[in-house]
């Protein structure tokens, strides 16, 4: 990767990346935090609220949550769940999604 002047801009997320990928930092880390931000900001406050734990474990992401009404009703659309979160991470991340 070529060296950056001091006076040239870069975006904050592609300046944390290339940090990332300079150092050869563990990714797993960062990816369970983006895995999380990204689950609250697509599914909005009313799941959140319910989603008591959330874990990514390879492909696989597993939710916990309190309603087993919701539990239903997200199992229809797994599917576009991981879908949509793949888009939103920009990434092939989650295969599996796991609801408990």
């Amino acid at each position: 990767m070529k060296k950056r002047r001091k006076n040239e801009e870069m975006k904050l997320g592609d300046l944390l990346k290339s940090f990332v990928d300079e150092n050869k930092l563990d990714t797993k880390g960062l990816n369970q935090v983006k895995v999380r931000d990204v689950w609250n900001s697509q599914m909005g406050p009313a799941i959140e609220r319910y989603t008591t734990n959330l874990m990514l474990k390879k492909d696989t992401l597993y939710v916990q949550l309190s309603s087993s009404v919701l539990r239903e009703e997200l199992s229809y659309g797994k599917e576009k769940i991981i879908r949509n979160l793949n888009e939103e991470i920009g990434q092939q991340l989650i295969s599996k999604l796991v609801l408990r």
